[in-house]
């Protein structure tokens, strides 16, 4: 299938390489030249707009950061609806609000296009490795007819309802994310300054009731796991002000149906603390920064 393909992020661009793996033809375009070059090093066409990479193919992926630029690559005049074909269908696979991506199937579909929400689970090792989760908010048809593509890049593909319906899920497994994240940091803190050594806490924590992901996979202390972030200096990963951005969604959607997320503000203050203080790139395991402290003086009895 040929394939136009916008946004060539840390998640985007191992996206695509997956779907070039698996036959497909693409079309890409990114802001960044180094990497459409990257992509067609590997065999896709570079576009020089997003409404030329969308002309003359039989699906469209955005990947992008944040709904303003969805909106953009969308309907500027050298965006995707004015260069694709009716009856072509959009997937934008980035973290946006439900309220955005529910406006952008409207605009899709005065267009003649139907549009679905896929945002994306499994962070970029999931990206490379093809074994991403996708949260899909689509007509049943539209689900149907896309998982195909999907599958190329992913391993779980689930249909969350309607448009829109993909981001609700995000959300609020990222909200999740953050809210544990930061209690495993602050656990593996105490512990680490009452004096036990961190691997032992840890795997107490993954062989007990607090076992999650943030602790067994990527343990936001450093050592503990060796390819996670925290063992590299919080480098790579998902950045603290890409947490930051979707809690803010999660907590602006709350806000909007008066529910209350009393963990999430308060991770959201956390992460904003983070990123106020010049750590907004590092992976946002690094919130572990927030608990670190100068040794004290031992007491005297200890001298």
């Amino acid at each position: 299938m040929k394939i136009a393909f916008i946004g060539l992020g840390n998640m985007g661009a191992p996206m695509a390489l997956n779907l070039l793996k698996n036959g497909h033809t693409l079309n890409v375009f990114d802001l960044s030249a180094q990497a459409v070059n990257t992509l067609v090093d590997a065999g896709a066409l570079a576009a020089p707009s997003p409404k030329a990479a969308a002309s003359d193919v039989e699906c469209v992926i955005t990947m992008l950061p944040a709904a303003a630029h969805v909106r953009s690559v969308l309907s500027d005049t050298d965006g995707v609806l004015a260069g694709i074909a009716d009856g072509v269908p959009i997937v934008d696979s980035s973290t946006i609000d439900p309220a955005s991506a529910q406006a952008f199937a409207e605009l899709a579909r005065a267009n003649g296009n139907a549009f679905a929400d896929a945002p994306v689970s499994g962070g970029t090792a999931g990206a490379t490795a093809g074994t991403l989760t996708f949260m899909v908010g689509a007509s049943v048809p539209l689900y149907e007819s896309l998982r195909p593509i999907l599958a190329a890049m992913g391993k779980n593909i689930v249909h969350c309802g309607p448009t829109g319906m993909g981001q609700v899920a995000k959300i609020c497994n990222n909200l999740l994310l953050g809210i544990t994240m930061t209690g495993v940091a602050e656990a593996m803190s105490l512990g680490v300054a009452l004096g036990i050594d961190p691997k032992t806490l840890a795997g107490i924590i993954n062989t007990s009731t607090g076992r999650c992901w943030s602790a067994d996979t990527y343990n936001p202390y450093p050592g503990v796991v060796p390819g996670a972030p925290a063992s590299r200096g919080y480098s790579g990963g998902f950045g603290t002000d890409l947490m930051l951005k979707d809690l803010g969604l999660a907590t602006s959607a709350a806000h909007g149906v008066r529910q209350p997320v009393f963990l999430g503000a308060l991770a959201q203050e956390l992460y904003q603390a983070m990123s106020t203080s010049g750590h907004g790139r590092l992976d946002f395991s690094a919130i572990i920064k927030l608990y670190e402290r100068e040794l004290e003086p031992q007491h005297k009895g200890d001298q």
